[in-house]
């Protein structure tokens, strides 16, 4: 099965800005693929060159077999998107907004009637169809713009941090009815800042600076991060950390409750031995294990080294 996104030096430029920088992409057909970043990492105007919304500086991307920026018309009929902020119409009801989205996807009068109803069925929109969008909850609106975005049927579904402002079990529920419509045949391309929603997609790529700095399923990414990581308990948890903060080959470090979490250059023949090493200045003991990678430990462990080129430069 042929790849529904393929990206290839894509670049886009906003005067000096450089907010994408040569991404090369390839993503798979009826899957979920996850973009994770901080703010300002590019996804969002990855996005929209996919959709045929900017076009590239430089570079090309193909979406569905077609040129996004060439034949962006035909790329938009074929593709959902949902933006991060709700862009439906607050002073229409649910039922209104359902019914213009299907005019805007060129719908027939009865195909309409039967879409609306069915997606306010299958979106638990039912005893809401008649309020207006804007006396909605965060959730029901997620469930609202998600079922707008679906009523054309579109191969690909490309979604914008479409969890942002929503609790977690929507954001629990939103995921489940994602993985419903990969089985049904769609192709899901998902920006998000979390790493929870990161971990169940398919594959992932991590963006940086306009760059993809990893990519791969989450587990393989895990396995072969760049770095290794390990776990310090101590009696003196700040002395311990201002010890460690001093190395060279320390990539980062975080307190999870008692612990200290290490991310270390891997190239450390015995990482375990050179913590100690740089601990034997304090009181007392600490214990030192290596333990397994995080998907948090492999972004920071790309974004930190992508950080020091950049400085370097």
């Amino acid at each position: 099965m042929s790849d529904a996104i393929t990206a290839r030096g894509l670049t886009r430029r906003f005067g000096d800005v450089l907010a994408v920088d040569g991404v090369d992409l390839d993503v798979p057909a009826q899957q979920i693929y996850g973009f994770l970043g901080p703010n300002g990492s590019g996804k969002s105007t990855t996005i929209r060159m996919m959709c045929g919304l900017l076009r590239p500086t430089a570079g090309s991307v193909t979406v569905l077999g077609h040129d996004a920026a060439k034949e962006a018309e035909t790329v938009r009929l074929r593709l959902g998107y949902m933006t991060q902020r709700f862009s439906l119409w607050d002073d229409l009801t649910v039922r209104e907004n359902l019914d213009f989205m299907c005019n805007v996807f060129g719908l027939g009068a009865a195909e309409r009637r039967s879409r609306v109803a069915q997606a306010t069925g299958e979106y638990h929109l039912d005893e809401f169809a008649g309020r207006l969008a804007g006396t909605l909850s965060g959730g029901q609106r997620q469930r609202l713009a998600l079922a707008a975005a679906t009523l054309h049927r579109p191969q690909l579904l490309l979604l914008d941090e479409p969890t942002s402002a929503v609790d977690p079990q929507s954001r629990r529920d939103f995921w489940e009815k994602l993985f419903e419509l990969v089985a049904q045949g769609t192709t899901i391309l998902v920006s998000t800042h979390y790493m929870d929603e990161a971990e169940r997609c398919h594959q992932l790529a991590i963006l940086d600076r306009g760059r993809v700095v990893a990519q791969g399923p989450p587990k393989r990414l895990a396995r072969d991060i760049d770095a290794t990581v390990v776990e310090v308990e101590s009696d003196d948890l700040p002395l311990a950390r201002r010890l460690l903060s001093g190395e060279p080959a320390v990539l980062s470090i975080a307190q999870l409750g008692s612990r200290l979490h290490v991310l270390l250059d891997r190239s450390l023949p015995d990482p375990e031995d050179h913590v100690r090493r740089a601990l034997a200045a304090q009181a007392g003991t600490a214990t030192v294990e290596r333990v397994p990678a995080t998907l948090e430990d492999v972004f920071v462990a790309a974004t930190s080294r992508r950080g020091a080129e950049a400085a370097a430069a």
